[in-house]
């Protein structure tokens, strides 16, 4: 069992300790098939949604309590990999509409999504952009009352197989990241289409999309004209905790692997426990996971208690407890020898898995930009 202590930590308050509660009870009775990446995806959905976790997802009253979905994403990835994605997946893909939304996009949607009846994406990446978002050149022209909506998006989460699409598209005759603007697009618009599925390491729903003359409702845009780099930016501080959450998630599953392997494996008579170097290990490994989960829940803190943005706190959370995880399960596959590479093994699949956090949502380069930036601009401001 993983540590449960962080839980008595000041950030936290009695609901978030029941909460943590029902979600093991949830994420302990999830029978999920690999085999088929898009059945199981849309199975979890709705169990999930059936189980009520969904709810913290999405807000028809446009708050999102952060510090709920980081301690959903930490215990369902310490459990299944595809479990916390399509979680995130449903918080991530409907984040626009929830905080910017209007009431009867909020209504028309939000109860779908935190059902489980209805999947959503995040469509913000383009091929020739990647994290240089502002240089997005998918656009979307006025038409009388709908926005004709054309380019493409690549690496989108549960492409193809996603009930609306918050897609984000240049509107606007302003450069870089003032002229985009925020859309609701459904997959059965004449136009649209998944041009490509992508295969990943640790598989999940990802596809490449194309959008040729698909013709939208203007009442499909989210906010107002030009807001689409805010309206993306201010989803992402809020679900780059979560991808830091996450990563802890993983790497307390691969502390817990670990443990359990140098406790029971002997070597020369005593257990691996005993070698002083597997101690430094072990101890690394836990200081590791304590400091990210400081990091991570001080963001989510901040956010939850009227921050504006949490720019800065986030992409702390996100670049140190991704890339501590990394560290943390690649020390567990060593402990393992040979066990730890064995395909499909528990520390194996979480070496697959943890890899790709520290891209998504910002690499962790980008967040060194960001947090250098924040850093030099306090400065400046204080001088």
């Amino acid at each position: 069992m993983a540590d449960q202590s962080f839980l008595s930590w000041p950030f936290f308050s009695p609901e978030h300790a029941a909460l943590a509660a029902r979600v093991e009870n949830v994420a302990q009775s999830l029978t999920i098939d690999h085999s088929d990446t898009n059945r199981a995806c849309k199975s979890l959905v709705k169990a999930l949604g059936e189980a009520g976790l969904l709810e913290h997802t999405a807000s028809i009253e446009g708050r999102l309590d952060v510090r709920s979905l980081c301690l959903c994403r930490e215990i369902l990835a310490r459990h299944d990999g595809l479990a916390d994605f399509s979680f995130a997946m449903q918080g991530l893909g409907t984040g626009a509409i929830s905080l910017f939304g209007s009431p009867e996009q909020r209504q028309d949607w939000l109860p779908k999504t935190r059902a489980g009846d209805a999947i959503s994406a995040f469509a913000l990446t383009e091929p020739g952009s990647g994290s240089d978002v502002a240089n997005n050149t998918m656009t979307a022209v006025l038409d009388g009352n709908h926005f004709v909506l054309n380019g493409e998006k690549t690496w989108i989460s549960n492409g193809g197989i996603a009930d609306l699409y918050t897609v984000f598209a240049r509107s606007e005759d302003a450069p870089g990241a003032k002229g985009m603007s925020a859309f609701i697009v459904t997959p059965d618009l004449p136009g649209f289409e998944v041009v490509e599925r992508l295969d990943t390491i640790a598989p999940h729903p990802l596809a490449t999309l194309r959008f040729s003359d698909v013709r939208v409702p203007a009442t499909s845009m989210i906010g107002a004209p030009g807001q689409g780099f805010k309206i993306a930016m201010s989803v992402l501080d809020v679900f780059r905790s979560t991808v830091a959450a996450a990563a802890l998630g993983f790497a307390r599953r691969a502390l817990d692997e670990a443990l359990a392997r140098v406790t029971s494996r002997h070597v020369q008579g005593a257990p691996l426990a005993d070698l002083q170097l597997v101690q430094g290990h072990i101890a690394d490994m836990a200081l590791d996971i304590d400091a990210s989960a400081l990091l991570i829940y001080r963001a989510a803190w901040a956010k939850d208690s009227g921050a504006p943005r949490v720019t800065r706190e986030a992409a702390m959370a996100k670049l140190f407890a991704t890339d501590q995880a990394q560290q943390v399960i690649d020390k567990a596959v060593q402990l393992f020898g040979g066990d730890g590479v064995r395909a499909g093994s528990t520390v194996e699949t979480l070496y697959r898995e943890i890899r790709a956090l520290r891209i998504y949502e910002g690499a962790s380069d980008v967040q060194k930009v960001i947090i250098a930036r924040q850093a030099l601009a306090a400065y400046g401001g204080g001088s």
